[in-house]
């Protein structure tokens, strides 16, 4: 039997954008399970920019994520269009980030606080 999850949240801030949104409930479009190959990735995230292009409040999420360092498909951009763009994603402990080379401006790492 299919399970509907409908969340009883309401926006009334920043994230107000969220209640318009054209993926609700397609997570699994928008972010990479472990172990993705790179061939599937490029088709899920073909489909999650689909998406993204008809959403009525893509740019407020573009602005979003870029804001936020976040990781996924959001806002019609990936991890490596918000890095082309400028904006870096923080990357978890033992994972490396994928940067694209060509035309976007490289963004240093954070350098770390050890002494």
């Amino acid at each position: 039997m299919a399970t509907d999850t409908k969340s009883n949240i309401i926006f009334s801030g920043p994230l107000e954008w969220t209640i318009n949104v054209a993926c609700s409930g397609q997570t699994e479009t928008f972010f990479a399970p472990a172990g993705e190959r790179p061939e599937t990735r490029l088709l899920r995230e073909a489909r999650a920019r689909t998406i993204c292009n008809a959403c009525p409040v893509l740019d407020p999420c573009r602005d979003w994520a870029r804001g936020e360092r976040e990781y996924g498909f959001w806002g019609g951009e990936s991890e490596e269009d918000r890095a082309a763009a400028g904006y870096r994603v923080d990357m978890p402990v033992g994972r490396v980030a994928r940067y694209p080379k060509g035309a976007g401006t490289p963004v240093n790492p954070r350098r770390s606080e050890v002494a």
